[in-house]
């Protein structure tokens, strides 16, 4: 009952008097030249960059419904949405603000917040893809979908989370793509509680047409990965999330730096997550591991997580301290490279190690890692500041 009060009250909105003045002079200036009214309307009334604003106003006129545009606006402002929210959402689907706003918008985050998606998801889930909350059938989808994943799913929250993770879920079919997909996996034996854990996380990965299913499915059984453990649904979901063109070029990077192709399959099996890294990070990863740490082949197809983590953030900082703590001796020679508390640990939990296991030198080494943290950053600032790391 409020939201419908909040929203009537804004369909016919009272503008400021600074405001008034700004569009009306706006309005003057321009009444011949709609696409001046509408750039500087976004600019004005939207927090849009002159930049994005010229662009916008190429594929939107709002020089005859400015009353329509402001009520869309206020009506965001109701749902929580800030200016630089606004200006995102308007800047990635400007015809937003000729939506209608008591035939669309109203009834579409009706369902939204229907199912507790509401301030900051709701925004994150608008804001992610603002096109699908326009169109007129968005309701008729978002029903099917949201009805089908508490079938499977069995509760709002689950819901909830797998719709942030892929907004546009909401506008798939998903009794026609993801129930064939999970049928598909279930007839080869893969646990239900595993798929249902997947889509919840992933559902995207389920979103895909039967066919280009079952081949990605056949291809991760033939490459030997068990359906009964969760890696199986893992690899399904990066060999799915990449074309074969990309798979193949992938490979054939990894070759270049030396490894085999069964080097590659280990360190797929045992992480398939790095496969899913752009060909840019791969290849920076392993030029640092391997030309700087001089790491062997092996240790990494070992650990190919590695190939996931921040180069910047945590594999340069943590790895050049211990260069320098193995330098001073500091190191035991029969756990020189602990990967896991070096570089598995977050990253409070590695301060805290770190201090406690050289407590005389703990000084020192803070104030280096924050050096190299801030050089591999480009940054100055202090993320050691008010940090408790004893």
């Amino acid at each position: 009952m409020l939201f419908n009060f909040i929203c009537r009250s804004i369909l016919t909105p009272a503008r400021s008097s600074s405001f008034k003045s700004s569009l009306f002079t706006t309005k003057a200036s321009h009444s011949s030249n709609p696409l001046s009214f509408t750039a500087a309307y976004l600019v004005n009334s939207c927090g849009v960059s002159p930049e994005s604003a010229i662009s916008a106003s190429r594929r939107l006129n709002l020089s005859e419904s400015p009353n329509s545009a402001d009520s869309v606006l206020a009506f965001l402002n109701t749902q929580g949405f800030t200016k630089s929210q606004v200006s995102k959402v308007i800047i990635r689907h400007p015809r937003i603000l000729l939506c209608d706003l008591e035939k669309t918008l109203l009834p579409n985050f009706q369902i939204l917040n229907s199912i507790g998606i509401l301030n900051a998801d709701l925004v994150e889930v608008v804001t992610a893809k603002p096109r699908n909350i326009c169109h007129t059938k968005f309701k008729d989808t978002a029903i099917q979908c949201i009805n089908y994943l508490r079938t499977v799913l069995g509760s709002d929250d689950k819901v909830v989370n797998a719709i942030k993770r892929f907004p546009l879920a909401l506008t798939y079919d998903l009794h026609v793509y993801a129930a064939e997909n999970i049928r598909m996996l279930i007839e080869v034996g893969v646990p239900d509680v595993t798929i249902k854990a997947l889509l919840a996380k992933q559902p995207r990965t389920f979103l895909t047409s039967a066919e280009r299913f079952r081949k990605v499915v056949r291809d991760v059984m033939e490459m030997g990965f068990d359906p009964s453990k969760s890696r199986f649904l893992w690899a399904i979901h990066a060999r799915r999330a990449m074309s074969k063109s990309t798979w193949d070029a992938k490979v054939e990077l990894y070759k270049k730096w030396g490894w085999s192709k069964d080097e590659i399959f280990v360190a797929f099996e045992r992480y398939p997550g790095c496969m899913m890294a752009s060909m840019d990070k791969i290849s920076r990863i392993l030029d640092f591991l391997v030309n700087t740490m001089g790491w062997e082949r092996g240790y990494i197809v070992q650990w190919p997580i590695v190939l996931c983590f921040s180069l910047e953030k945590r594999i340069i900082p943590r790895c050049l301290v211990y260069q320098y703590l193995a330098e001073k001796g500091l190191i035991e020679e029969d756990n020189e490279f602990c990967f896991t508390k070096w570089l598995m640990y977050s990253e409070n939990k590695f301060l805290k190690w770190v201090v406690k296991r050289y407590e005389e030198e703990a000084s020192e080494i803070l104030k280096l890692y924050q050096k190299h943290l801030n050089e591999a950053n480009g940054s100055t600032t202090s993320i050691l500041r008010n940090r408790e790391v004893i």
